[in-house]
């Protein structure tokens, strides 16, 4: 069967993302023996004429959408992003009567309301890499689909159970002619996932949701591998897009010493769950080309951390943040506030906490974005703040009690001053 996949996000949030959860589904969909297109609508001024040229010279029998983003999680002038998906399935549906199957980590989170909003034909929640081509296969035999795991149809319910792969060794990584990338390879990060699932249930988070609880890993030996293929094809930037790189920390170190083995020259960056990062793994990810680390540390207060469900102090924070500036990498630290039990007080001890540490930048988020079962999200519903039915497709927020009005005033009085701190736009 002929397939066009396409990737709607056209978001630079933080960075411009190339999609590498569609093109590993891309790879698993030619490996079933499928002829497979792919569109990449991020770098794309005139998408109606792309889609149009897309579909009318390669005539797909079945159209795959990827969501990755469901709004932009700013609570002062949250942007819904499901808008512009929804025309180009308008779009899609106006040159092809191909069925339009969606897929992607924002889809995932709302895989009901999403499907509906969007007016597509059916759904996959969570990785595509097998449902997908099993979703092909049935089409094509002219099968049942109702009961595929993770597949979403209108009207039809809950599906099976899904199932996640348990070795992901067992799943393609795309190969570097698979999609086109930017002319200039030298300026681009190309994201790299060595494992998928999060065990540490933070309490607002969404990644188990998307990629379930258990913590599944590509081979170190795959992973570099991988890397190395990109960088005989001129790619030196590398983004580790895992929430928890350095967990498990001997993982980690691993995967760092077979870079150093390798002697790539590539610099990369990563993203750190402050606990369990020593001294030893610090000096590896210097030796193999890290250049900088983002961390999510969230608050300096321990106790807002203890109800966040993370498994850290501020002080370990601050120990591994000073090694990493002893190894020269640059550090770049995330603070959200307004959380269940914030507090003026508590507020303020994150800010002199951040600006203790010695951060190359510190993105500060005001208000925590609800999502669906989460423990957030069932404080939020036991304060009233949100209606036990609500899907939260459009985005919700919580802000702790008395703090909506100080805020905003506290963090002017302190970016002012600091250059690098980046805060919401009250303008």
């Amino acid at each position: 069967m002929r397939v066009l996949l396409i990737s709607a996000n056209t978001e630079k949030i933080n960075m411009p993302v190339l999609p590498l959860g569609l093109a590993c589904v891309a790879a698993a969909t030619q490996r079933a023996g499928h002829d497979v297109a792919m569109v990449d609508l991020m770098a794309e001024k005139d998408t109606t004429l792309v889609l149009k040229e897309a579909i009318d010279g390669f005539r797909p029998g079945l159209i795959g959408i990827s969501v990755r983003n469901i709004d932009d999680q700013n609570m002062e002038r949250p942007r819904f992003l499901l808008d512009p998906v929804k025309e180009i399935v308008a779009r899609c549906r106006s040159l092809s009567k191909a069925a339009i199957v969606l897929g992607g980590a924002g889809y995932s989170l709302f895989p009901e309301s999403a499907l509906s909003f969007l007016d597509a034909d059916m759904g996959i929640q969570g990785e595509g890499e097998e449902a997908f081509p099993e979703v092909i296969a049935r089409i094509e035999q002219g099968a049942s689909l109702p009961g595929l795991p993770g597949l979403y149809l209108p009207g039809h319910g809950l599906p099976c159970e899904r199932i996640f792969a348990k070795s992901l060794d067992r799943l393609l990584l795309p190969n570097p002619d698979l999609w086109s990338t930017p002319s200039r390879k030298e300026d681009l990060w190309m994201p790299v996932q060595t494992r998928r699932g999060c065990p540490l249930s933070c309490s607002y988070c969404s990644t188990g949701i998307i990629e379930g609880r258990a913590l599944r890993r590509h081979s170190p030996e795959r992973v570099v591998e991988w890397i190395a293929r990109w960088r005989r094809a001129g790619v030196r930037h590398f983004y580790f897009v895992d929430n928890t790189f350095n967990l498990p920390a001997s993982y980690a170190r691993e995967i760092c010493r077979k870079l150093i083995d390798q002697d790539l020259d590539i610099a990369w960056w990563s993203i750190l769950y402050p606990m369990h990062a020593d001294k030893e793994l610090v000096e590896l990810m210097a030796r193999a080309g890290c250049d900088q680390v983002s961390a999510g540390f969230e608050s300096g207060s321990e106790r807002i951390l203890r109800n966040m469900n993370k498994r850290f102090t501020p002080g370990e924070v601050r120990r591994i943040s000073e090694m990493f500036s002893e190894h020269g990498i640059k550090q770049m630290g995330f603070l959200l506030l307004g959380s269940p039990g914030e507090t003026e007080e508590s507020v303020e001890e994150s800010l002199v906490f951040g600006d203790s540490l010695k951060l190359d930048s510190l993105k500060i988020t005001a208000g925590v974005r609800i999502y669906p079962h989460t423990p957030l999200a069932r404080k939020a519903i036991e304060e009233g703040v949100i209606a036990p039915d609500d899907d939260l497709l459009f985005p919700r927020f919580y802000m702790a009690k008395g703090l909506g009005d100080w805020l905003p005033g506290i963090l002017r009085s302190w970016a002012a001053l600091r250059p690098h701190w980046m805060i919401p736009d009250y303008t």
